[in-house]
């Protein structure tokens, strides 16, 4: 990509910084039920795994994943990115987690949550060139679906009972967005 850093007013992303994991771990340990974390994270298991597992990943021409931190008025917010990235397919799944408090308030999270998602599809459509990104969310998130949808991502799915909530078999829904869809 030639740029890594994506502004719409008051927002952007950039490149996941370190100074942000371990908050990063916190919102991760917070909203479990909406995540595919099973357990939680300590601090030690949060350094290692950014040790191992991320940081390597900002050396590579061609990377599995792309993370970022995200910034309102130059303040963390939240994160994600493009994960599970096939290079060849010119695809990738959007990862999005946004600070515990701000997603308890809808009308918050709705707006952090669609200029999140323009962001993402300039990284993914303006600097990858990538032709389909896709979001998988579990349908107790009626709010983030309809957020989802209302950015342009279509229903392409459902996979039934697949995850286990509280002892309770929930749906996992896919949503997809393709190029043709962001030029238009």
């Amino acid at each position: 990509m030639k740029k890594n850093e994506f502004e719409l007013g008051q927002y952007k992303i950039v490149p996941l910084r370190h100074e942000d994991i371990l908050k990063i771990k916190d919102w991760r340990n917070g909203q479990m039920e909406i995540l595919r974390q099973k357990s939680e994270i300590t601090e030690e298991q949060q350094i290692a795994y950014f040790d191992k597992v991320v940081w390597p990943l900002f050396e590579m021409s061609q990377p599995t994943q792309l993370l970022f931190s995200y910034l309102k008025d130059e303040e963390l917010i939240g994160y994600g990115g493009l994960v599970y990235i096939d290079w060849l397919d010119q695809r990738a799944e959007v990862s999005f987690l946004v600070d515990t408090v701000r997603a308890l308030d809808s009308s918050i999270y709705q707006k952090d949550f669609e200029t999140y998602l323009n962001l993402i599809k300039q990284v993914a459509f303006e600097g990858m060139k990538f032709n389909r990104i896709f979001t998988e969310t579990f349908d107790i998130r009626g709010h983030h679906i309809s957020v989802l949808e209302a950015s342009g991502f279509v229903k392409e799915g459902c996979m039934k009972q697949h995850i286990n909530i509280n002892n309770k078999f929930i749906d996992s829904i896919i949503h997809g967005y393709l190029k043709e869809y962001y030029h238009a």
